[in-house]
């Protein structure tokens, strides 16, 4: 089992970026990442590997995250390259883009392609149907070649 310094220095930085993504507003997502391993720390759940604790914690975070944005009514404005600059300007383009999309389609794309997340697992993350990921991230990919497209006009 692993500790909570452990586990916090091992994901804090991924689940900002997540809570970041969401909401848009700093203080938000810190208070999202540590309202997260509070409930893992509560929770105290004996989890069957690294990747399903890492699940589990992303899970929790989107979930707090889509709840503070409904109750607000609308996401901030900072957005996730303030704090987590792009090697190139190709990838601060792109990333920009991802942070566009419409929420499930964001989180499929970001889960799928920054984290490695094959599409099964996701569907577990977001407690929903691996052909529903399939469909948000071809629509997510649809939706960000018809920008770059738009971009290259």
């Amino acid at each position: 089992m692993s500790t909570a310094e452990e586990v916090v220095s091992k994901y804090e930085n991924m689940l900002y970026r997540v809570a970041l993504s969401h909401t848009g507003i700093r203080e938000d997502a810190e208070d999202m990442v540590q309202e997260t391993f509070l409930r893992w720390l509560s929770a105290r759940l004996e989890f069957e590997s690294e990747e399903h604790e890492k699940a589990w914690l992303l899970r929790v975070i989107i979930n707090l995250c889509n709840n503070l944005v409904k109750k607000r009514g609308r996401r901030g404005e900072t957005e996730l390259l303030d704090i987590y600059p792009a090697k190139t300007e190709e990838e601060q383009g792109l990333i920009e883009l991802v942070m566009k999309l419409p929420p499930n389609h964001r989180d499929a794309v970001y889960l799928y392609y920054y984290e490695g997340y094959s599409t099964k697992e996701i569907a577990r993350i977001m407690d929903t149907k691996e052909a529903t990921v399939r469909s948000w991230m071809l629509r997510g990919r649809e939706q960000l070649k018809g920008w770059l497209e738009d971009e290259e006009l």
